[in-house]
């Protein structure tokens, strides 16, 4: 049986109670935001059509907010919108890097520090599930960091693709993108700290009970 803890920077209120309901508008919405990664793929490495595939990425990224604050606004928020809201803008993050990666419009560097996270989260999501825990609630300090990466990444295959505002365009998409790298760390190492403190509260628990 999964604990999923409740998110402590949110009150309980009954627009944010989780519901089974999968049919639901947000939930619509992140499908549609699903399917627009591997379309951005395909439009950027095969195609190459990169006025479009900004069209693609630009709405996958800035639609990031629409599907939460439609569900709370409903009062549609489920379940499964909680795994597919993070699950897409992870997705989003991760096919972005590896494609701009492959055509050199970000450094190796760049996304070796973006997945070096992604692989420390994963490996606390695995501590989690081993005690019984699911994922912990998106905090707001990775929603505002995705939100600044998935800004970055259409700007800075703007300044890629028209060189005519290659300069000004390089720098917005830069001085978001690294300031969305520091903010993704910052939350990774706060989901790690509140992993840990579930561990040892579930340690604890279990030794009470054998004591």
């Amino acid at each position: 049986m999964s604990h999923r803890p409740a998110p402590a920077e949110q009150p309980g209120d009954a627009a944010t109670v989780s519901t089974d309901r999968v049919l639901t508008l947000p939930n619509l919405i992140s499908f549609v935001r699903l399917l627009g990664v591997p379309l951005f793929l395909y439009l950027f490495l095969v195609a190459r059509a990169d006025v479009v595939a900004v069209v693609v990425l630009a709405l996958g990224g800035t639609s990031d907010w629409v599907d939460g604050w439609i569900a709370r606004r409903l009062r549609q928020v489920s379940r499964l919108g909680e795994l597919l809201d993070p699950l897409a803008d992870r997705l989003y993050i991760l096919a972005t890097l590896l494609a701009f990666t492959a055509r050199e419009v970000v450094p190796w560097q760049f996304t070796a520090a973006l997945l070096a996270r992604e692989l420390l989260l994963l490996g606390s999501l695995g501590v989690l599930r081993r005690y019984g825990y699911g994922p912990p609630p998106v905090h707001y300090m990775g929603k505002t960091a995705t939100f600044l990466l998935l800004a970055a990444f259409p700007i800075l295959l703007l300044a890629d693709a028209a060189p005519g505002v290659a300069t000004a365009a390089g720098a917005i998409g830069w001085g978001l993108g690294w300031w969305g790298l520091v903010l993704y760390w910052v939350a990774g190492a706060m989901y790690v700290v509140q992993a840990r403190r579930l561990v040892l509260a579930m340690r604890a628990r279990r030794a009470g009970v054998t004591a």
